[in-house]
This record gives structure tokens, C-alpha cells and sequence, in this order.
């Protein structure tokens, strides 16, 4: 999954791709690098972000989605938490939605279910402007392993397919370095939920406490993050930097592919 920033203030993107002509080169240059899901985002969720409006975000991600949908080989991916832009971008041609707030919030639900597409509900303690603020678990796998089954649950009382679920432990949203090194080490636990696992650790904030690198220099660590996850059971990785990540993925494949064949 490729990621595409359409806002001012994302934490590492930010403002690079809010031009139209811009944001579709970035995309067809990352569905030809080995994407074969992009997903555009419209309104921020780093650590601090505040919230902006329903209009404005569709201002930002509609064009775009109009304009891949259909011309791309690739997916498209809506990443929102409103029922308005998840309805809008759907009837535009995404195929996917990808809920920070694992369809929490007032109508999201409800959309889904009539929308009756993918979906990747993701963990978050908190909400964006403050989820950073001193996270606390018990036991941040059991705790998010549960919250991720409590959604599912949810969902299927709604009426949305549990097939079409997909589920993301949320790395980075309201938990600290330690909090993700256990989620990722620990990854093979969500497979209990018998849903497709989604992991996003591109760039993030912990890879630069491990490194001592900046946002910008942290392509390395994110590649090395990716190939971990997907070997301890993630299903799609969510990145920036697709080429590298799926040159990476490749070398790994092969070699489980010989092993296996041993």
C-alpha cells in the first residue's frame, strides 16, 4: 500500500503532493513501483493534527480519486473517518476505506455497511491531537487484540461483511517506542482474529529513536521494518517508499519460497 498525503501538514509528506498533477504522477510512480493499493489521505494524523472539515477534506482527496480510479493498476484507498467522504469517495471510484478510528465515529458504521467494501479498522489510543500524551497499557498486545475483536464484533452486528475486515494494530497512534516494539514483535498475535493484517511503520517516530535519524533519512529502517512485519504475519504493508520496500520483499519471498521447498 502506497501512501498519498493530499494535506498541508502530514508528518513526513506534508504539502509535497496537494497539487493535482503532482499527487497523480506520485501515484502512477508508486503503482509502477509495485503498489497495488494507494492510499490517499486528506486530513492529517500525526501526533498533534487538528481536525478539518468535511468539505475541505473533499476538496483535497475527490479530485485525485477521480481521477486514478479506473486508470491506475492499483486500488485506490480512501483514508478517512467520515461517513460523507467515505460515501463521496466510493461513488468516485476507491475501492477500500481505511478508518484510523476503526469506524468509531458518528455514521461511520453505518456508511460501511451500506457501502458493504473493504475495510481496515486500525487501534488508536486517544485521537491525533493528543494520543501521544503518556499512553498507557497493561498489555499493549491483549489490549489491542481485544479492541481490534470488539470492532469486528461491531461490525458484523451492523451488517458489514466480516469477510471484507481487514485490521492494523495501529503503530504509532497513542503508543510509545516500547508499545510498538512489542506490537511488532508480537505481530502474529492479531492472526487470531482471522482477518488481513495491515501494518504502517513508515517513517514513524520510533524508527527515528532507534536510528537517531530524521524523518527524511529513516528509508532504510522503514524498509527493514516492513520486511519484519511481513514475516511475522502482516498481510499489506502501508509505506512511502514502495520501490525499495517491494525490492526488499522480494529478496525475502525467495528466500522463504526455498525454504519452504526444502
Amino acid at each position: 500500500m502506497g501512501i498519498l498525503n493530499v494535506t498541508p501538514d502530514s508528518f513526513s509528506d506534508g504539502g509535497k503532493f496537494l497539487a493535482r498533477d503532482t499527487a497523480l504522477r506520485h501515484a502512477e510512480s508508486m503503482a509502477a513501483a509495485g503498489a497495488s493499493i494507494i492510499d490517499i489521505g486528506g486530513e492529517s494524523t500525526r501526533p498533534g493534527a487538528g481536525e478539518i472539515s468535511a468539505q475541505e477534506e473533499l476538496d483535497r482527496v475527490l479530485p485525485v480519486v477521480e481521477s486514478l480510479a479506473g486508470g491506475l493498476d492499483a486500488a485506490v484507498s480512501i483514508d478517512t473517518s467520515r461517513p460523507r467522504v467515505m460515501r463521496e469517495a466510493i461513488a468516485a471510484g476507491a475501492a477500500m476505506i481505511n478508518d484510523v478510528r476503526a469506524l468509531r465515529g458518528d455514521g461511520a458504521l453505518d456508511a460501511a455497511a451500506e457501502l458493504q467494501v473493504p475495510v481496515c479498522l486500525m487501534h488508536m489510543q486517544g485521537r491525533p491531537r493528543t494520543m501521544q500524551a503518556s499512553p498507557h497499557y497493561d498489555d499493549v498486545v491483549a489490549d489491542v487484540v481485544n479492541f481490534l475483536a470488539e470492532r469486528i464484533s461491531a461490525c458484523r452486528e451492523a451488517g458489514l461483511d466480516e469477510a471484507l475486515l481487514i485490521v492494523d494494530p495501529g503503530f504509532g497512534f497513542g503508543k510509545m517506542r516500547q508499545h510498538n516494539i512489542e506490537l511488532l514483535a508480537n505481530l502474529r498475535q492479531l492472526a487470531r482474529l482471522g482477518r488481513p493484517i495491515l501494518a504502517g511503520l513508515s517513517r514513524k517516530a520510533t524508527l527515528g529513536e532507534l536510528t537517531g535519524r530524521k524523518v527524511d533519512d529513516r528509508m532504510p529502517a522503514s524498509v527493514a521494518a516492513a520486511v519484519i512485519a511481513v514475516t511475522r504475519g502482516a498481510d499489506i504493508v502501508r509505506v512511502h517508499d514502495v520501490r525499495e520496500t517491494v525490492d526488499a520483499l522480494r529478496i525475502a519471498a525467495a528466500i522463504v519460497e526455498s525454504e519452504g521447498n526444502k
